[in-house]
């Protein structure tokens, strides 16, 4: 039980502990970011565009946001710093951060992962610089999430020793594509390499689009997207290629290669292989969206729950004072579950981050089996973090009534901004779906296909081992797990390896039973390996969803663990105990169906869930405080009102 009366929490000892190890950027962000670098409110998608495209020019370089480049182009080599700059900015104005991140994370991430040193000598300065703006032309009308399937072909001839880029048809158009628009001169495009009549897979070129007088290149057709439901300031754009000739030394070609006679070769052999390392390398972008869209989550919370302070509804029993909206159980119900949940998933987030700076920010050769473990892990994350931040500012906005439905307020830019990351940098239920498929197969090469789900080596013992690998601080929560009692022996559902354990225990009978019904599809259905899935893709989007949440509780754990403030620390339990009962309490159902919960223990959980809430109240403030937004960056006219509310319920109260 939190001591309200000596537990008074030091919000700078909060602030450093969320921080983390990228302090200095987000300290950067806080103190370079004025209030120039705002939305504003009401302008047109030109204005917006053109004022997003000045600022992007304006960042200053104290901000870190392109110092996962090497420092001899201009960056840091500093890759974590890049994703919490990423973070940072979607605080301030969510176009200006997409933006930021097509240029710097998608195209210019593309040609340092997948180019080699001519290709960085060449263009990356530029890049860095903002002299040269680009594009990452993948998704096509017809194919977004299914990249392998795309149908751009850029097909080699070695009599001009150039290739010959065309869109054959118009479902194979690239749309969607950031910076195209008006801004872009030069674009990473995928298409299907063909050489020598044979076609070599998914590969990527740098193309020009544009001439030095913001022109169309010859055979390149440049469209708008349209009208869009947010991010004004984002210039997404069409682009058909109409046979265009691109130059052998355009093709980015770390993985493979060309001769000047169309032989082809690669050091990856395997298809599909090559293909996943490919797109691995750009994991990057998946993390910056899911770290982005926590950022804007933790935004509105702090409007809605800083409102919710000053904001009275009602008159309490005596009729002598109107209550505090913080103060009714149902308010407590839609706020504090959704902030645990987001502090749950900023330790995920922050974990995660370490571990693409771990992996991807060395000179030396990548452990393939950490990558594919980090590539699993930021599909997952970016799909909890994306519909979590629909659902809470979704919320938000009704916590705050008419006054959250008002542009001044930033709710509702906010919750249109956010709301296509659900299915940008990868389609949520996609993405779950790769991290079942992950955790079925043991990371193998060909996990990308649906051509292996009927063989005979879906069994569970290959994957036991995988599913139970240890986020951070694995000791501790292995040491957490061991000391439970057995499943029968009564344990106060605020016993932290209870609780770990439940989550555990989930995942490993989804798993299990979910592994059972592909074997017996396997065999029933040994010709028709797309049904032996699809039979079961709720099932396996469930096993995804389940590893997710453990996943996140094991790092929310390990972040309280490696706290040094004793009352922080204890504060940030009881956040937990939330969270995690939180999501055993949403998942009651199948806990009763599977013999996990007995039916008085599933409503002792509700008692305690909402004994947390009336606990954690006085701390509501506190904990977005924590977040160290500033004043002005949360933009909303309702809390520049925030004072003289006090003042005068504060007469009303003494009246």
């Amino acid at each position: 039980m939190l001591d309200h009366a000596s537990g008074r929490i030091d919000i700078a000892r909060l602030q450093e502990t969320l921080d983390g190890p990228w302090a200095e950027v987000r300290q950067a962000h806080r103190k370079h970011l004025d209030e120039r670098f705002l939305p504003v409110y009401g302008e047109t998608g030109d204005q917006a565009r053109e004022r997003i495209t000045r600022l992007l020019g304006e960042l200053p370089v104290e901000l870190g946001i392109a110092a996962g480049f090497p420092a001899e182009y201009g960056g840091r080599s500093d890759v974590g710093a890049s994703i919490v700059a990423t973070e940072m900015l979607a605080q301030v104005d969510l176009s200006l951060m997409v933006k930021a991140g097509v240029q710097w994370g998608l195209f210019g991430g593309a040609v340092a992962a997948l180019g080699t040193k001519r290709h960085h000598d060449a263009y990356l300065r530029d890049i860095v610089s903002g002299r040269m703006f680009g594009c990452f032309a993948m998704t096509e009308t017809g194919h977004g999430s299914d990249v392998q399937q795309l149908r751009t072909t850029c097909e080699y001839d070695p009599q001009t020793q150039t290739f010959d880029l065309h869109t054959p048809h118009e479902a194979a158009r690239k749309d969607y594509i950031g910076n195209a628009a008006r801004d872009g001169r030069m674009a990473v495009v995928f298409a299907q390499l063909i050489s020598g009549e044979r076609r070599h897979g998914v590969h990527a070129w740098l193309v020009p689009i544009r001439d030095e007088h913001g022109n169309p290149m010859p055979g390149v057709t440049i469209g708008d997207a349209g009208p869009k439901a947010g991010l004004l300031g984002v210039d997404n754009g069409r682009l058909s290629f109409d046979h265009v000739r691109v130059p052998r030394d355009m093709l980015l070609d770390r993985y493979a290669q060309v001769a000047e006679d169309g032989t082809y070769s690669s050091p990856i052999e395997n298809d599909s292989r090559r293909f996943f390392t490919m797109l691995g390398t750009l994991v990057r972008g998946r993390v910056s969206v899911g770290g982005a869209a926590s950022a804007a989550t933790k935004a509105a919370l702090a409007i809605a729950v800083r409102y919710g302070d000053i904001r009275r509804q009602f008159s309490d029993a005596e009729g002598d004072r109107e209550v505090l909206l913080n103060d009714y159980l149902a308010h407590q119900r839609k706020l504090l579950p959704a902030l645990a949940t987001t502090y749950a998933l900023h330790f995920a987030q922050t974990e995660l981050v370490a571990a693409l700076d771990e992996i991807q920010g060395g000179d030396g050769p990548v452990d393939e089996h950490r990558q594919r473990e980090l590539e699993s892990r930021a599909a997952g994350l970016k799909a909890a973090q994306t519909w979590h931040a629909t659902r809470t500012i979704q919320t938000c906005r009704e916590a705050c009534g008419g006054a959250g439905y008002l542009s001044e307020n930033r709710l509702p830019s906010l919750k249109a901004d956010t709301d296509v990351f659900t299915t940008f940098e990868g389609d949520n239920t996609v993405l779950l779906q790769l991290v079942a498929k992950g955790l079925l197969t043991g990371y193998r090469d060909e996990f990308g296909s649906l051509d292996g789900w009927g063989r005979a080596s879906f069994v569970a013992e290959q994957v036991r081992e995988m599913v139970l690998e240890r986020t951070a601080a694995r000791a501790l929560i292995a040491r957490l797990v061991g000391a439970v009692p057995g499943r029968d022996d009564e344990v106060a559902v605020t016993d932290r390896g209870w609780q770990l354990k439940v989550f555990e225990d989930r995942e490993e009978h989804l798993l299990d039973s979910a592994v059972r019904r592909l074997r017996g599809g396997a065999s029933s259905k040994k010709d028709r390996p797309f049904d032996i899935f699809n039979d079961v893709q709720d099932h396996v989007l469930a096993v995804a969803a389940a590893h997710v949440d453990r996943v996140t509780l094991e790092a929310f754990v390990a972040g309280i663990d490696a706290t040094a403030d004793p009352a922080v620390k204890e504060l940030l339990s009881r956040v937990c105990d939330l969270y995690a009962l939180s999501v055993i309490e949403a998942n009651k159902g199948w806990l009763l169906e599977h013999g996990r919960l007995t039916p008085a223990r599933s409503k002792a959980i509700t008692g305690v869930v909402n004994g947390l809430l009336k606990e954690l109240r006085p701390y509501m403030r506190t904990l977005v405080d924590g977040f160290a937004i500033p004043d002005a960056w949360l933009h909303a006219a309702i809390l520049r009102e925030e004072p003289g509310r006090q003042e005068e319920m504060a007469a009303h109260d003494a009246a």
